[in-house]
């Protein structure tokens, strides 16, 4: 299966593809996981959003913020697959290239997430470290999980 991914600044996105993510953002974050928050959180001028498509179809999202809007650091969140993708566990694959665009975009500083706890052992697998102690978000159990800045060397 062909992953293609597609980076764009919020005033990039053309109307329908905007339509696309929120309409998947909220049909993810707010209807399936039943939280009743506003979605639209007003980090997305500040964000870079991460598409990745197959055969054309939205299958999955991410967003990158930069450093000083969410955390210190750049952060990646608002990570999620379109329910009918899920059998084929893009989540990976979606989250190695958001890291990999993170660290050249901003080489040196981390990445910070605000992780569902469920998910914390497939961040470590990413290279997370958990950094605090579980918080409830939204009615769902968190933790911030922080990505070491690579080495230089």
């Amino acid at each position: 299966m062909d992953l293609d991914f597609k980076w764009n600044r919020l005033e990039s996105f053309t109307a329908l593809e905007l339509y696309e993510v929120i309409s998947a953002r909220e049909s993810v974050f707010v209807v399936e996981q039943k939280c009743a928050y506003l979605e639209a959180d007003g980090l997305d001028p500040y964000a870079w959003h991460l598409s990745v498509r197959v055969e054309g179809e939205l299958a999955g999202y991410a967003r990158v913020v930069g450093p000083g809007h969410k955390f210190a650091e750049p952060s990646i969140g608002r990570v999620m697959t379109v329910g009918t993708f899920r059998r084929f566990k893009i989540g990976r694959a979606l989250m190695t290239e958001a890291i990999a665009f993170t660290e050249r975009t901003f080489p040196g500083t981390g990445i910070q997430i605000g992780a569902q706890a469920h998910l914390q052992e497939f961040y470590q697998s990413l290279g997370f470290q958990s950094d605090g102690d579980v918080y409830e978000e939204d009615g769902i159990p968190h933790v911030d999980m922080v990505k070491p800045a690579q080495s230089s060397i």
